[in-house]
């Protein structure tokens, strides 16, 4: 049995001890390469409808949430980059851009840069790519990959990157190895991702971002299904899922609010690996969750 099964909680006879001992530690930080510092490997968010306040960021950057990852509306992340001044160096921010074509990916490029008031992005991803059609436009003659790599050999960009829930493309990009980086769903309900995108990422060592860790809050809720005795795990248990298997470099956390973000940062002071019983259960709850929750791509 690889690493990878043993982490995800799959179980042959007599390996329990094997999986215990590997599921006791997790590492806490990451380093990716070409940027400094060291990420926690837990991160933080926003999106167009969330509610953090500058000081709400700045909060989580003193409880050492170092990676963030930036919607691109005018929020509250947006106000705390601005006014990081020499903590600048401490966080690694990552924007993504929609821009298809090389010369809407410049003009992107420099307006995201100005809004935020930084010299340059640590990391930049091509913003939900969902098509195989938009990723052939992207690496193009005039595409913007070609753009981005132009902004990278000019120190405005470090990393590159692409954002999708398609896991055929995901594997298709990953494959061809032009870029940096992959941001992908992955959650106890969506784990698709486990069979050949993070295999294909850790033998090419690509880091991967990972979104949607509670799915959109349904694995926080019960279902029909559920065990008479099952105690739903709180919120920074299923970042701990996440973050469990090794292909993982981030999680994402895109808390609404303070309340929320101060649920996330419990699993800052409870540092540790689920057991693979633990698991195992998230998993099931994770698959009832899939059965009976809302529905998207």
């Amino acid at each position: 049995m690889d690493l990878i099964s043993l982490a995800c909680g799959y179980t042959i006879p007599g390996q329990y001890d094997t999986i215990k001992s590997l599921m006791s530690v997790i590492s806490k930080f990451f380093k990716f390469d070409g940027i400094d510092p060291m990420v926690c490997r837990l991160g933080l968010a926003t999106r167009g409808n969330t509610h953090l306040t500058k000081d709400d960021v700045l909060f989580a950057l003193e409880q050492g949430l170092n990676y963030w990852n930036w919607c691109g509306y005018e929020d509250g992340m947006a106000q705390a980059i601005r006014e990081l001044g020499p903590k600048r160096k401490q966080v690694v921010i990552s924007a993504q851009l929609s821009a298809r074509d090389s010369q809407g990916l410049h003009q992107e490029l420099e307006q995201t840069l100005e809004q935020i008031l930084t010299d340059y992005l640590d990391v930049a991803t091509f913003y939900y790519v969902e098509r195989a059609k938009e990723w052939e436009k992207i690496i193009g003659p005039t595409g913007a990959l070609k753009g981005l790599r132009t902004a990278q050999k000019q120190g405005l960009v470090r990393i590159i990157g692409l954002t999708t829930h398609q896991r055929h493309l995901a594997l298709k990009v990953l494959n061809e190895g032009l870029l940096d980086l992959l941001m992908i769903r992955y959650n106890a309900a969506h784990r698709g991702a486990e069979d050949k995108i993070f295999p294909a990422a850790q033998t090419s060592k690509k880091p991967i971002v990972a979104f949607t860790a509670l799915r959109w809050s349904d694995l926080l809720k019960s279902t029909p299904e559920d065990p008479s005795d099952f105690v739903l795990p709180s919120a920074h248990d299923w970042y701990r899922f996440v973050l469990a298997h090794p292909a993982v470099s981030v999680v994402l956390a895109a808390p609404a609010n303070r309340l929320e973000l101060s649920h996330n940062l419990r699993l800052l002071a409870d540092w540790k690996a689920p057991s693979s019983k633990e698991l195992q259960t998230m998993r099931d709850h994770g698959d009832r969750v899939h059965r009976y929750a809302r529905k998207f791509i």
